[in-house]
């Protein structure tokens, strides 16, 4: 992890409420797919952890969703040429082994953007099935990079675009056809305790990437803590934010 002053490329809205934001550091960035920065906003002295969508050499790409006053300055006050701090990288990051062939992802909502980095990084040397969940077309946003896989499928809430349904749903439509030997997946907690609920009993290592309010992002504050199955706890941004999915509470 390093603390950076990087240069805005360029900051602009892809889709209803997200926003892409691409900045170039002073020197190349080695980053795993799953990991995350923690971006500085003027004016608020917590900075704001967002996922790596896309990183290439010293060009880092993080997609975001207007939530709250610290996106909204961020969407507004960050344009081509400005300076911004960033802690990067950080957290644990997606690992599939060499003996898993077949990977699955499985994203909703701002969740699709740490997948697109695996499908990124993983798309040559394996075989990629991906999930997407949206709430309805106007949401929908990077299908091309969602497209690097073998196959993609995209689905609704509203059925406007493709799959009417979760992408939960849609995966478990296919999932013994397609016969993954890993999946990956990352959205708002109600879709995980979904995957997992329905992934019971199947001899499937699933591992998710948990979507927590961070404080510091290096462990040191406690607000991201998130409880283990048995007993005791661990730190998203530190210990995490990738876990197998028996290995936590939802």
């Amino acid at each position: 992890m390093r603390e950076l002053t990087a240069t805005v490329l360029e900051n602009k809205q892809i889709a209803e409420e997200i926003y892409s934001l691409t900045f170039a550091c002073e020197e190349p960035v080695k980053v795993r797919a799953g990991q995350f920065a923690m971006v500085g906003v003027d004016g608020f002295p917590l900075r704001r952890p967002i996922a790596v969508c896309k990183a290439e050499g010293e060009r880092i790409t993080l997609c975001y969703r207007l939530k709250g006053e610290g996106t909204r300055r961020l969407a507004s006050r960050y344009s081509r040429g400005e300076k911004i701090s960033v802690l990067l990288p950080l957290g644990n990051g997606f690992s599939v082994t060499e003996e898993q062939k077949r990977v699955a992802v499985v994203g909703g909502g701002v969740g699709i953007f740490p997948l697109i980095a695996a499908i990124r990084e993983y798309a040559e040397s394996k075989e990629i099935y991906a999930y997407m969940g949206f709430r309805g077309k106007e949401a929908i946003c990077m299908q091309y990079e969602m497209q690097r896989g073998k196959e993609l499928v995209i689905a609704t809430d509203d059925g406007s675009v493709g799959y009417r349904g979760t992408a939960v749903q849609a995966f478990m439509e296919d999932i013994d056809r397609v016969k993954p030997h890993v999946v990956l997946a990352c959205g708002p907690t109600p879709m995980l305790r979904a995957l997992k609920s329905a992934t019971a009993g199947r001899d499937l290592p699933v591992y998710v990437s948990l979507e927590e309010r961070m404080g510091c992002g290096v462990g040191a504050c406690l607000v991201c803590v998130c409880d283990l199955r048995g007993g005791g706890h661990a730190r998203v941004c530190k210990d995490g934010p990738v876990f197998g999915i028996g290995e936590v509470e939802l």
